[in-house]
């Protein structure tokens, strides 16, 4: 982690848009530059961040997501900027639109839902716990592969994620009450068959469907 003087911070951030804020202040810029400057604020003394900062944390998990083949944002720098108390992430970011911006596009919900299911199969086969997994933070990149951003919120181990830990990741993926019509209502197969012909989860589409519908309605 690299330290930022106040005037270092000021030029980079120069011209830069505000995407997300709060009232505490800015937490992510689009810079002049294309690429991006992620904020992240301590919310106490005593927290896991002192020791293992958001921003280093982002920068561990795309280094591990890269290692397994999974694309993710590119980092350029990892910074502590004192003059305003915020760790940051600097980085280039990952080309593509979200499953969720392609949602007005019915042409290619079928191939999306096979493709995603194959793609979930193989985060989880490779350790991948992502807490964050939602529609709004995987892409499809111009190349047609699909990415993850946002990374901060994840963990990666050294061996296939359980069949309890699949199941409370899919939990995130339907807290979302449009992710989980696109995923599930109108053909759940698509999406289902195609995690399970993937992965090693010794389950049925029926007995995952009911049980991932009933924890999408625990969820609400």
């Amino acid at each position: 982690m690299q330290a930022l003087d106040h005037n270092a911070y000021l030029a980079l951030r120069d011209g830069a848009q505000v995407l997300e804020a709060d009232r505490f202040g800015d937490k992510v810029l689009h810079l002049r530059n294309g690429n991006f400057l992620k904020l992240f604020r301590r919310k106490r003394l005593l927290t896991s961040a002192a020791l293992f900062p958001y921003a280093q944390r982002f920068a561990d998990n795309a280094s591990a997501l890269q290692q397994r083949g999974v694309p993710c944002p590119q980092v350029l720098a990892v910074y502590r900027i004192k003059s305003i108390q915020r760790d940051a992430v600097y980085y280039a970011p990952l080309p593509g639109l979200t499953l969720r911006q392609l949602f007005d596009k019915p042409e290619l919900a079928t191939s999306l839902r096979t493709q995603l299911g194959e793609f979930v199969a193989q985060l989880h086969a490779s350790g991948v716990y992502f807490r964050s997994l939602h529609l709004g933070n995987i892409v499809l990149t111009p190349d047609n592969r699909l990415g993850l951003i946002d990374i901060a919120d994840l963990k990666c181990q050294g061996r296939a994620l359980s069949t309890p830990k699949r199941l409370r990741n899919f939990q995130h993926m339907l807290r979302c009450e449009p992710d989980q019509q696109w995923l599930l209502a109108k053909n759940p197969a698509e999406f289902l068959q195609s995690y399970l012909a993937s992965s090693r989860l010794n389950m049925d589409v029926l007995t995952l469907q009911q049980k991932l519908t009933r924890t999408g309605s625990a969820t609400r």
